[in-house]
């Protein structure tokens, strides 16, 4: 792509929304990816014919911004089951939609996973975070979820068995000291549509957005080393100039281009992956434990959702470790003893595939991390950044500010 307008650093997400909406307006765009395939954090291996996501991700049907990007039926969803089934006193209990799976919220009504009153202050939570406008949610006043939830009255029993490895596999973090925000963003998402991953792989989201590219404009395996002015210097040497530079990297990578920016605090997550002779469980569920001890703090058979992920005749369990952890081979022993006690003796006969283990996951959103929920994209003249650091640390985060650093870029180069 010769004499770019603007060139963006970076194609996850953030860069590749930054890009499409750029290419939109006619700009003329190169679009530099350090690796060998777009996605940044969002990426799916295939490894001996399963497919492996980095990191267990789930996509939220009803986000807003995904709706506006994505070409959501191309991507074939399949969907988990609204709820979750709940390790706690050495058995499995079922939490259920009450408005979308009915017969099996009363079913459960009596499970020893929080009181009656907890479900109906579920509801509340529900309604809560459904009313207004979807910006309307982050505009109210923040706390920690924690803080936020003992205010709505929920007891320790439901927060413990349930809300805490709930949100831990979304915040990555089990204090729940993330911004109540985003938990009032995150459960209306949940509310107002569904969890899923497309068919073949979360990694399908970003070749989709790379595949409406003009050709040639994305170059691979062009990692950047420095970044002034609106030049870039490419690891090999290579000088590239431009109108705008946009760095759309993962919030450690921006640091190290951008001196001055503040990094974020990343929270962290480990994804163990098993190949099973069947499945430990039926049906597309999401498996919390909800025991209070363990490492083990999600568990999904992704061939359940999708059977794409796994070849015919074999199951993909995904487990994920929310924190620190030991080292990977100690951790493989324990979490087989945990599933062990969760699902019998077949667990033996599990093959362990691969572990992701991943420091810098997600960017940590404390309260004072959304004040203001969108931090500026336009650092200086020509220079600009976004991801899911300066939204909420969400792919629709991601989405948005890649948008709006689209916009931002735009209004320059029209009044430049």
């Amino acid at each position: 792509m010769p004499n770019p307008e603007v060139i963006v650093v970076g194609a996850g997400l953030a860069g590749l929304a930054c890009a499409r909406a750029l290419v939109a307006s006619r700009v003329k765009v190169l679009l530099l990816e350090g690796s060998d395939a777009p996605g940044g954090r969002v990426r799916t291996d295939v490894h001996e014919g399963f497919l492996l996501d980095r990191g267990f991700q789930v996509y939220l049907s009803a986000y807003p911004e995904g709706r506006r990007t994505l070409d959501l039926e191309a991507l074939s969803l399949r969907r988990f089951i609204p709820g979750a089934r709940v390790r706690r006193g050495g058995g499995f209990h079922t939490v259920a939609d009450p408005l979308r799976r009915p017969v099996e919220a009363l079913t459960h009504l009596f499970a020893p996973v929080g009181t009656f009153g907890d479900k109906l202050r579920v509801l509340e939570l529900r309604q809560l975070a459904l009313s207004g406008e979807v910006e309307d949610v982050w505009q109210r006043p923040s706390r920690t979820s924690r803080r936020y939830l003992d205010e709505l009255g929920f007891t320790e029993a439901l927060r413990e068995s349930f809300l805490r490895p709930f949100f831990a596999g979304i915040f990555l973090e089990k204090e729940l000291s993330t911004s109540s925000r985003f938990l009032e963003f995150v459960f209306r998402m949940f509310a107002s549509g569904y969890a899923a991953v497309p068919e073949s792989g979360m990694g399908v989201i970003p070749e989709q957005l790379a595949a409406r590219l003009p050709a040639g404009m994305l170059r691979m395996r062009a990692p950047v080393s420095d970044v002034w002015g609106h030049r870039v210097r490419l690891a090999d040497g290579e000088l590239i100039g431009a109108r705008a530079v946009v760095v759309a990297t993962d919030p450690a990578s921006a640091v190290g281009l951008l001196p001055g920016m503040v990094p974020p605090l990343m929270n962290r997550v480990t994804c163990l992956y098993f190949a099973a002779p069947e499945p430990p469980v039926e049906g597309p569920w999401l498996l919390l434990n909800g025991e209070g001890r363990g490492r083990v703090n999600n568990v999904a058979v992704m061939s359940e959702v999708s059977p794409a992920y796994a070849p015919r005749g074999q199951a993909l369990v995904s487990v994920s470790v929310v924190g620190a952890t030991p080292d990977l081979d100690t951790l493989q022993a324990e979490v087989r003893a945990e599933l062990t006690d969760w699902f019998g003796p077949a667990v033996s006969a599990w093959r362990h595939l691969r572990t992701y283990a991943l420091p810098l996951a997600l960017p940590a959103q404390p309260p004072e991390a959304l004040e203001p929920p969108r931090r500026p994209v336009r650092l200086s003249p020509g220079l600009f950044v976004c991801g899911d650091h300066r939204d909420n640390a969400s792919i629709d985060g991601a989405l948005m500010s890649g948008r709006r650093a689209a916009e931002a870029v735009l209004r320059e180069l029209e009044h430049g």
